[in-house]
């Protein structure tokens, strides 16, 4: 035999009357089923949860103990609709959200304001990847939405959907003091002393990658790489070090390090993209209500 809400209902009411007739005409049911369902509520329980006698009813040591509980779940049950309402709304759940870094200084920040004051209760689950990896937890259901730089693989794009969300010119990263960029006006390429380069590895981000290089490319340098790291911060800290230049996303250049400056170059550089990815075939309401968000807030802020 189970438990029952009928049956913890019924105990919850004797509880507060302290009188089985009192309690009945408030149930609109006559006594004798109501002893009865409280009769099988002990015996289910193993204990008993009234003391009666001539005097009228009281709770025992078991019957204060259950009471709280008792109406804790009550209390629960009552609120199944309405959450199951909510969730198939998108307003309760969880999102599992992973990030590039760049992301982090440009459209992260803002789009996690304006969900979170969309959606105050679904728990998100942030992690920073790279987007080879993002594409692999999407593509076998470990993340609902990656935030990422294209292109999708060939394989991907059958199972994958996607939204461009900001383009963004690269910038030049390059310790303080050169002189090549203390004068004023853009610097160029060709005029800088031959540094190394600072980059990501081209398997992590391809399209970053190869955007970076068709700017030396176009200016007629060939780049000496020195460094490779996967993240922007790294890639930064290393130029703050000493140890090369780098070409970032403009937006990288809202982290401020010390010894390091950012400059736009001369040459016109390609717009290096951002957008969300996820499982075509994900139908989860919280994941459409993200979506559906985010859609607003990039045609509202023009970011692409």
């Amino acid at each position: 035999m189970n438990l029952e809400l009928r049956q913890l209902r019924y105990f919850v009411t004797v509880a507060e009357e302290l009188h089985f007739g009192r309690a009945a005409l408030r149930l609109h049911m006559t006594q004798p089923p109501l002893s009865q369902t409280i009769q099988a509520l002990e015996e289910l329980l193993g204990a008993p949860v009234f003391e009666r006698n001539r005097r009228g009813v009281t709770l025992t040591p078991a019957g204060s103990a259950l009471l709280p509980e008792a109406r804790r779940m009550l209390a629960q049950a009552q609120e199944l609709p309405q959450l199951v309402q909510r969730a198939a709304a998108g307003e309760v759940g969880r999102l599992a959200l992973a990030f590039v870094s760049s992301a982090d200084y440009s459209v992260l920040p803002p789009f996690l304001r304006a969900y979170r004051a969309a959606y105050p209760q679904v728990q998100i689950t942030l992690q920073e990847a790279t987007s080879d990896l993002q594409l692999d937890d999407l593509l076998h259901n470990r993340i609902d939405v990656g935030l990422l730089i294209p292109p999708l693989p060939d394989k991907a794009r059958t199972e994958l959907d996607y939204l461009p969300v900001l383009r963004e010119p690269l910038v030049l990263a390059v310790p303080t003091g050169l002189p090549a960029v203390k004068k004023r006006g853009k610097p160029a390429l060709n005029a800088l002393p031959a540094l190394p380069l600072i980059i990501f590895p081209r398997a992590i981000s391809p399209g970053l990658y190869d955007a970076i290089l068709s700017v030396f490319r176009d200016a007629g340098v060939t780049p000496e790489i020195g460094q490779q790291a996967i993240q922007m911060q790294t890639i930064v800290g290393l130029v703050s070090a000493g140890m090369g230049m780098a070409l970032v996303p403009q937006s990288v250049s809202n982290l401020m390090r010390p010894g390091v400056e950012y400059r736009a170059l001369a040459h016109t550089t390609p717009l290096v993209e951002t957008g969300l990815a996820w499982r075509r075939d994900n139908a989860s309401p919280v994941l459409r209500g993200f979506l559906e968000l985010l859609r607003k807030e990039v045609r509202k802020t023009a970011l692409c």
